[in-house]
């Protein structure tokens, strides 16, 4: 049983490359079982997944919404319409994709800023509860960084989402992997950890990330999605 949090037991991953294997890593790590689907056949990434440990294991993508808990979704953001939307209904669904459009191309749904990509991966899976976790930190540092509770130097993942229940649970769980949890707000302030945010990129303690999504209102980035909202530049948040 995962250490973080007795609701989760197995964390599925929707994903195989270095982010998705990152976070199998830090959830064997972390005492929970790990199911991780790539986008081939289970074979293809057998031996990447074996190497993880006997908590892990490489299962066709139906097997790891079945199977699972909680399930994170770390593909490429465009493949988010390839997800089983009934399979996943009732789930809790961990978004750590991200918008490149150096490799998605121009997209204007991605692209909008009235909303986060969030809130569309949530739109598509209309019965599932998406939090978004995850994705502000580059792989490297997720796999380098991890420490235990109260460690010094420990560092931060910002959350999102509309739950508080549901937050909780990430939370616990962004703890049982080695970082403290900062909630960002509902899934709509996602906004404030994709590409173009202060946020983005972070590797940086609890206390500055939360610095950093206080101030972006007041960032180029903020003043930008408040334009694009209809949003006072005096509101709060």
């Amino acid at each position: 049983m995962g250490a973080g949090d007795e609701s989760i037991r197995v964390v599925g991953i929707l994903g195989a490359g270095r982010v998705g294997l990152v976070l199998a890593r830090l959830a064997v790590n972390a005492g929970y079982h790990v199911l991780v689907a790539g986008s081939g056949s289970p074979g293809r990434i057998a031996s990447q997944v074996a190497a993880l440990g006997p908590a892990a294991t490489a299962a066709e993508a139906s097997v790891v919404v079945r199977e699972s808990d909680a399930v994170v979704l770390a593909l490429p953001l465009p493949r988010y319409r390839d997800l089983p939307v009934e399979a996943l209904r009732g789930m809790l669904v961990i978004d750590a994709m991200n918008y490149w459009w150096e490799v998605d191309g121009l997209r204007d749904d991605f692209a909008d800023l009235r909303t986060s990509t969030s809130e569309i991966v949530q739109g598509f899976l209309a019965g599932s509860r998406v939090v978004k976790a995850f994705n502000h930190m580059g792989y490297r540092d997720l796999d380098d960084e991890a420490r235990p509770a109260g460690a010094s130097g420990r560092k931060a993942i910002a959350i999102a989402g509309d739950d508080a229940g549901d937050l909780a649970i990430v939370a616990r769980l962004v703890d049982a992997f080695g970082f403290d949890p900062v909630v960002a707000g509902p899934l709509a302030e996602g906004i404030k950890l994709e590409p173009g945010a202060e946020a983005f990129g972070a590797d940086v303690d609890a206390v500055e990330l939360r610095a950093m999504l206080d101030r972006f209102p007041a960032s180029q980035r903020g003043r930008m999605v408040a334009r694009a909202r209809g949003i006072r530049p005096d509101a709060p948040g």
